[in-house]
């Protein structure tokens, strides 16, 4: 009976050993390394700080917007929204001709405060920023939208938008970028700062240095006159 129990006891730390030898092996051929950046990336998203180009203007995207992939991103409202001449109200106001109306206003909609109270109109640019995300444009807003995050969409949304309407506004050329200085000009510009450099680097002539060029002395009006 002894000879049994300490079998039982043997076979007992044996498979432990075969355990803990199992679980060292398999942490070291599936080790787990803590990621440089936690998280997963969402594609179309940037962080803040990165990207390096900075952001232009909604302009840049009208001039080339396309009304008919407008309406394509404007699927994702009609839930809310209908742009109908003469379309009722829904969950959202029926957005024809919105643009050029008062922000938070008309068309018998209850608008919620934040909105109603954020002024101004409905432009280009407050639709691209009401657009990019409602909650940061008027804080305490109703509408549930988290935002288009690409400029693009955005652009052919309200150019969309901008053709509901009973008088379509020209949409905006794309504003001029800084034009590089002409080649006379460079020119000129390089031509001073040369002579600054040369000046910078111009010995001052004094009666040390002038002792010692050819003259040994320092003539004109400038020279020192001798002690009376």
């Amino acid at each position: 009976m002894k000879d049994r129990q300490n079998t039982i006891n043997g076979w007992i730390l044996f498979a432990g050993i075969v355990a803990l030898g199992g679980t060292i092996v398999s942490g070291e051929v599936f080790k787990g390394e803590r990621p440089e950046k936690m998280g997963y990336p969402i594609e179309g998203v940037v962080a803040e700080g990165e990207g390096g180009e900075a952001a232009k203007p909604i302009e840049f995207y009208l001039a080339s917007a396309d009304p008919a992939k407008g309406e394509q991103v404007f699927k994702k409202c009609t839930a809310c929204h209908n742009a109908d001449k003469g379309g009722a109200n829904a969950l959202g106001p029926n957005l024809w001709g919105v643009l050029g109306e008062p922000v938070g206003k008309g068309h018998g909609f209850p608008f919620s405060e934040a909105l109603a109270g954020h002024g101004g109109t409905w432009d280009w640019n407050t639709l691209s920023d009401w657009l990019a995300n409602p909650k940061k444009f008027a804080p305490g807003t109703k509408m549930t939208f988290a935002g288009l995050s690409n400029p693009e969409d955005r652009a052919n949304v309200i150019a969309f938008l901008n053709a509901h309407s009973d008088a379509p506004k020209p949409l905006p050329a794309a504003p001029a970028e800084a034009a590089a200085p002409a080649d006379g000009e460079k020119a000129a510009a390089e031509a001073v700062s040369a002579g600054a450099q040369k000046a910078e680097n111009e010995p001052v002539l004094n009666e040390a240095t002038a002792a010692k060029g050819p003259q040994k002395s320092i003539g004109g009006e400038a020279a020192p006159k001798p002690a009376q």
